[in-house]
């Protein structure tokens, strides 16, 4: 872990995170761009928690895009272990050197095990990318959707990001030159342990507030007329009080304006709606919950709202 106070060459104040992110088409509140800062300052990784679609992900490639760093993505999976996070020996090619020894008469089997073991026959796995050395910078390692995998897998992480290096058995230790900027991310499926999170500072990704959201979906998607981009955030987020199994994230948002872009809808309307679900609701059940009568109803109440703002 890097020395209290070590920091890495990033953004100088608060105001020029936000300004930073804001140039990816990034758009963040204050207090998540303080935490951005104070991690990039302190070199602590940032663990991110929210609902699926909040931003978490985005936020590591804007950050990797605003500082010119590159972005290695460790995507968590049920099962993922030690070995698959770091690196694997490319057996393949092993298997074509050692036919080709035997083809060409033989070999020494302590000298053809020494050279099949090298860095030529090495497939490096995010983890060890991250601990080599970057041309433009420390990257920006995501460690991605981290409530997927197991308590071995986490405790192994913890080492791993106290220390900033991995071993390789038949090839030593490698240790970061520099620390890479770690963002860990989670949707909170299960909790992840607290000897974990104690190592990063901490911050919840919350859905944001209509001004927000409009300001995002702005970014995200200019083209939109502003009328229709109201009437698309009022009616999400009335969605999101209502009883789904899966709230629509501000990434659904997004999507579904793009499509009703692409069928030239100018106003919503429930006929619409009904046509267009599937953009920002993943369950047939809560689909189901939105016809008839309940679509045109939130919309009407989405609608008074604004009228009312």
């Amino acid at each position: 872990m890097p020395e209290e106070g070590e920091a890495y060459m990033a953004f100088a104040s608060i105001d020029e995170v936000q300004e930073g992110l804001a140039g990816q088409d990034y758009i963040c509140g204050r207090a998540l761009a303080t935490v951005v800062f104070l991690s990039l300052r302190l070199g602590r990784p940032l663990f991110l928690e929210g609902e699926a679609g909040t931003g978490k992900t985005e936020i590591a490639k804007a950050i990797a895009a605003s500082l010119g760093r590159r972005l290695i993505r460790l995507q968590c999976y049920e099962g993922l272990d030690a070995a698959s996070a770091v690196y694997e020996w490319n057996f393949a090619e092993q298997m074509i050197a050692i036919r080709a020894a035997e083809a060409a008469g033989g070999a020494d089997r302590d000298a053809l095990k020494t050279e099949l073991f090298t860095e030529d026959y090495l497939i490096e796995r995010p983890l060890l990318q991250a601990m080599r050395s970057q041309s433009g910078g420390a990257p920006v390692l995501l460690i991605d959707e981290l409530d997927r995998t197991d308590a071995p897998f986490e405790a192994f992480l913890l080492e791993a990001l106290s220390d900033f290096q991995v071993t390789i058995p038949e090839l030593g230790t490698v240790k970061a030159p520099e620390p890479p900027i770690v963002i860990l991310t989670s949707n909170r499926t299960r909790e992840v342990h607290d000897a974990l999170k104690r190592r990063c500072l901490y911050h919840w990704v919350d859905y944001p507030d209509f001004d927000r959201e409009i300001e995002i979906l702005q970014a995200r998607a200019p083209e939109a007329a502003k009328a229709l981009s109201r009437e698309v955030v009022a009616f999400v987020q009335k969605l999101r009080t209502e009883d789904l199994f899966k709230k629509p994230g501000v990434a659904e948002t997004i999507d579904w304006a793009k499509c009703l872009l692409a069928l030239d809808v100018i106003n919503l309307s429930p006929a619409v709606i009904a046509d267009t679900l599937g953009a920002i609701l993943k369950y047939q059940d809560d689909i189901q919950k939105l016809e008839g009568s309940e679509a045109k109803r939130i919309l009407d109440e989405a609608k008074a709202e604004l009228v009312t703002a």
